[in-house]
């Protein structure tokens, strides 16, 4: 996985350029780059597959078109080898050379021969166009913004802020052209706010207990395709000690990482199931103290993100990979996605089937620029490569079709998982209660107590220019009874917290530590 910089249009500033690329320098190994006097393309490249000759950008044999890439596709050996039975004489063996071959054979089509997560800019250099495309989940970012006759992408929003206009993101599952004279018209290939609508429920405990586990074995197999050694984040949950089974199993070399006070929720049960697996683990313990301002101002900067509990939980995840960086890890393997796709949140507990199915539709999409920013931008600002393998599209379409009963079953969540998963899953594990990351590791309160200069540290990094900083949406929908509806309109009316909200919340924020502090000292 990289970081792509672009700009389109006549005399490019290559100062600003510069700016860019070095705004997103800790995301790649090698700085690689051209530029002419209508385009400068460059690539912040983080050395994964075919490490020495998947130089970028990447063009075609007649110099026309040029594709920056940044992410993984899993399914490229085989894209590869259908090129090849078409005409096509590969250079490399690269997944970057099969996305500008796939799309010089299919055009705009290719977006659905891919399998995985990607962000990527195809440039025609003779017309001065170029094609933008983000995967169908947002695991990999896409900004641009249009100004002074030139368009500028970037797959951080920070490598923007010099370029002194609006910033928009490139959604989920859309792709499309832009131009210097255009801003880029881009259209759903992937609709995740109509996915799984009219599909047939699967019923049977059996048969989705075998669909779902075929479909994660297969999601973690093929991102294990790798000569470097795998971490694996794990807080002793149900989803990461899932994964963290099957990598130990399918890849030679893995080691798992923890981060959280000593004593906390995480640390006890990872040290119980790394003991247990006989997997190497790293273990970052932290007192609460540990984090101060300077922690919380490098997490924004770092992450970008809107939502004040994002930040929280990334202000932990930013400790945690600098853990994975300094162990020499370039790869792993994370949880994320389950309690979206399987009930782990309180919205899936709506009782009217419709209004459920929205707010799965709606949490799905959002998840590009929520949980899915915070991980891409924690991790890759350190270089370091997170998989997601939970939110491989076949397992979401499947776990579209699995009926609620399935997921919320006999007072637990995630039912299904634990269920098609019993006969590997530990019962301590098995019978976890779901935990947020900030809170099962010990350390949300002390992060709380900074949460009122958020705005003005977000703001401090000239992120405005894409969005403000916003209220929880998840409180919010609580707050109006799972009513999507009222809970978008309030949020639109009412964007931020008030200067009342943050004071209680700090007040709540100082009780909570002070009493912490006097239980510690007992």
């Amino acid at each position: 996985m990289c970081g792509i910089a672009l700009i389109i249009g006549p005399n490019p500033n290559t100062a600003v350029f510069d700016q860019m690329l070095e705004a997103i320098a800790p995301r790649g190994d090698v700085r690689e780059a051209v530029s002419d006097d209508r385009h400068c393309l460059g690539t912040q490249r983080l050395k994964i597959v075919d490490r020495e000759r998947a130089i970028q950008p990447w063009t075609s044999p007649d110099g026309r078109w040029a594709v920056c890439y940044n992410g993984e596709v899993y399914n490229f050996r085989s894209l590869r080898s259908q090129l090849t039975d078409l005409g096509h004489q590969l250079r490399s063996d690269s997944d970057t050379e099969v996305i500008l071959e796939a799309f010089a054979e299919w055009g705009e089509r290719a977006v659905h021969h891919l399998r995985g997560e990607f962000a990527f800019a195809v440039v025609d250099r003779a017309a001065d166009r170029i094609y933008l495309a983000r995967d169908p989940l947002g695991v990999k970012p896409l900004y641009w913004s249009r100004c002074g006759g030139h368009l500028y992408v970037a797959s951080e929003l920070k490598a923007l802020v010099p370029v002194g206009g609006l910033v928009s993101e490139i959604p989920p599952g859309h792709h499309g052209w832009g131009s210097p004279a255009q801003d880029p018209a881009v259209t759903a290939y992937v609709d995740l706010l109509t996915m799984g609508d009219g599909d047939e429920l699967i019923t049977d405990i059996g048969e989705a207990a075998r669909l779902v586990r075929a479909a994660l074995e297969d999601s973690i197999r093929v991102r294990l395709d790798t000569d470097l050694a795998v971490g694996v984040i794990l807080s002793g949950g149900l989803d990461s000690t899932l994964t963290l089974l099957h990598v130990r199993e399918m890849h030679p070399d893995c080691v798992a990482f923890t981060i959280g006070t000593p004593g906390s929720d995480d640390v006890s049960y990872a040290r119980r199931v790394t003991r247990d697996l006989g997997v190497d683990h790293e273990v970052i313990e932290l007192a609460p103290g540990d984090i101060r301002l300077p922690e919380i101002r490098e997490a924004i900067r770092l992450s970008e993100l809107t939502e004040y509990g994002d930040v929280i939980n990334a202000v932990i995840a930013r400790l945690l990979f600098a853990c994975v960086h300094s162990c020499g890890i370039k790869v792993v393997l994370c949880g994320d996605g389950s309690d979206e796709l399987f009930g782990g949140y309180e919205m899936y507990r709506q009782p009217e089937p419709a209004l459920r199915q929205r707010l799965f539709q709606h949490k799905l999409r959002n998840l590009g620029r929520t949980e899915l920013q915070r991980v891409d931008r924690t991790s890759m600002g350190q270089g370091v490569e997170t998989r997601v393998p939970f939110l491989d599209l076949a397992l979401v379409r499947l776990a579209m079709r699995l009926p609620i009963e399935l997921k919320l079953r006999d007072g637990q969540d995630k039912w299904i998982l634990r269920h098609a998963f019993a006969d590997i899953l530990p019962d301590y594990v098995r019978q976890r209660p779901k935990n947020p990351l900030s809170h099962s590791s010990g350390l949300h309160e002390r992060v709380r107590l900074y949460r009122s200069q958020f705005p003005r540290i977000y703001r401090s990094f000239g992120y405005d220019m894409l969005g403000p900083m916003r209220r929880d949406f998840s409180i919010v929908l609580e707050q109006h009874d799972l009513d999507l509806d009222r809970a978008l309109q309030d949020v639109e009316t009412h964007p931020d917290y008030s200067m009342a909200d943050h004071a209680r919340d700090l007040a709540g924020a100082l009780r909570w530590n002070a009493v912490d502090v006097l239980r510690r000292r007992g």
